[in-house]
């Protein structure tokens, strides 16, 4: 997932920039509005981080340019205004949100996560090389024969699954499967991971990696 941070102050960009990395997320920041704008064109990115306060020219017109210019990506407003007639021009000009400094970053990645949530729709099943997986009935098969998982180890595996090729932090995995913050003296994780593999990867070739020192991945590799 790509997000695009448009922010001038460089200790709240450089904050979240490290944040949603460590939280499995691709970041791009951009630090006035015309650059913002130039970018946001694209229409690459699966979410918008948008300051209001910025040099050249501000979130508002930013946000104002892109929705005439068609770009439906998700925005999240930050402002440091808490006024009623702030989050109603917000809202008017087409941000999807709005969050108000100064904010927690669990305040922040979740609302990011809901505006990615309502983006796209959940597909029903997918399918990695031979694993095949039913988010339905919670079934789970490779090479047609059935996996028995418990309910957290199918919680993982979607979770892996539903960002295959994206290498997932340890911290993003313990905040959404165990709802918990990662502690780097847990093992909780790997835990869970190698138990995992021993029923997916059962067969060749393996489809869950360990990235040393940045999380795990699913994904088909060539031999």
């Amino acid at each position: 997932m790509k997000v695009f941070v448009v922010e001038d102050e460089l200790k709240t960009a450089s904050f979240l920039r490290a944040g949603l990395g460590e939280s499995g997320f691709t970041v791009d920041v951009a630090a006035d509005g015309v650059e913002a704008c130039r970018r946001a064109a694209s229409g690459s990115w699966d979410c918008i981080i948008l300051d209001v306060m910025l040099p050249r020219r501000d979130g508002w017109a930013v946000l104002s340019e892109i929705r005439a210019n068609g770009v439906q990506t998700p925005v999240l407003m930050l402002t440091a205004c808490d006024g009623v007639d702030e989050r109603v021009k917000g809202l008017e000009l087409g941000a999807d949100d709005y969050l108000v400094k100064p904010f927690s970053f669990s305040e922040l990645l979740a609302r990011v996560r809901t505006l990615l949530r309502r983006g796209r729709p959940l597909p029903t099943s997918l399918r990695i090389a031979d694993l095949q997986i039913d988010f339905g009935s919670q079934r789970v098969s490779r090479r047609g024969a059935r996996l028995d998982l418990t309910a957290r180890e199918f919680s993982l595996l979607s979770l892996l699954a539903r960002h295959t090729g994206e290498v997932l932090s340890r911290a993003l995995i313990a905040d959404q499967v165990w709802g918990m913050n990662f502690e780097s003296g847990t093992n909780v994780v790997d835990v869970a991971i190698h138990r995992l593999r021993a029923k997916v990867d059962d067969w060749e070739p393996p489809l869950i990696h360990c990235w040393r020192g940045r999380g795990y991945v699913l994904e088909q590799r060539s031999p």
